[in-house]
């Protein structure tokens, strides 16, 4: 049996006629039904999930129980085969959607850190702000050293990707992908492909990110970080969702066998 939590109260944004805003009362991120397949393979079967606004979600579950297909379905990198995903109330499945405005209100850290190894920081940042928002080199400069700033990292500006060590790699990633000022983040595995000493530090970001308010939906095995940090704690297995509550309950009395297998091999099963 599936395991329930109370979402914290969603603020409600003013319109700017002082009307309700578009998406008030909702959700900042709703994956309604989803399902994906690879040929036979069924990854996500029927998969339906909320995150409220500032809350940070953690998907747990074995490899291929789906959990980074259905973040790359929840910013269009996979095409679902059925269902529906919402931003802010609005569709964002189907055709006739701008994935340019989708993405820029998604933003997506992985487990690879994806900078361009011949642009320095600074302007592993600002392509997308140029580009995309249109914005001059001026203001595309002023918001990458804030961003840089925000992930610790203001004085490496000027460092290429090379000269930078992997944890601080995840923070320009991170920094690039909060620059553009993203209603929800999504994070693949962002520590997986880190030395365990530099774990610590991305990990610092995204607690401070979350304290900033950011909604954030995170696949991890960050297991101390998890059961610390998030608001709740989902367990997929076999394309499913199966349970979900808040941590301290999931890792302490997990209700489905499967959840129990898995947090025993971690020392958190009951």
């Amino acid at each position: 049996m599936s395991k329930t939590t109370t979402r914290p109260a969603v603020r409600k944004p003013e319109a700017e006629n002082g009307g309700a805003a578009p998406g008030a009362g909702r959700p900042t991120l709703e994956v309604i039904g989803l399902r994906k397949s690879f040929g036979t393979l069924e990854v996500l079967k029927n998969v339906s999930l909320a995150v409220e606004k500032s809350e940070m979600v953690f998907v747990l579950g074995r490899s291929g129980s789906g959990k980074s297909t259905m973040l790359r379905c929840c910013n269009r990198l996979e095409e679902p085969d059925a269902g529906e995903i919402l931003l802010e109330g609005q569709p964002i499945t189907g055709s006739g959607v701008n994935l340019d405005k989708v993405r820029r209100r998604i933003g997506m850290v992985f487990q690879g850190f994806n900078l361009y190894p011949h642009l320095d920081a600074r302007r592993n940042i600002t392509l997308a702000l140029r580009k995309v928002l249109k914005q001059s080199r001026d203001e595309a400069d002023t918001r990458a050293a804030a961003a840089l700033t925000r992930v610790g990292l203001a004085d490496k500006a000027g460092n290429y990707p090379s000269q930078l060590s992997g944890g601080q790699q995840q923070r320009v990633a991170i920094a690039r992908a909060i620059a553009l000022e993203p209603a929800v983040m999504l994070f693949d595995e962002p520590t997986s492909a880190l030395d365990p000493e530099l774990v610590g530090d991305v990990l610092g970001v995204m607690r401070e990110l979350k304290e900033d308010g950011m909604t954030m939906l995170v696949v991890s095995h960050e297991m101390a970080f998890a059961r610390e940090a998030a608001d709740r704690v989902v367990f997929m297995a076999d394309g499913h969702i199966v349970e979900q509550g808040p941590p301290e309950d999931l890792f302490t009395n997990p209700q489905h066998e499967s959840t129990r297998a898995f947090l025993s091999r971690y020392s958190y099963g009951p």
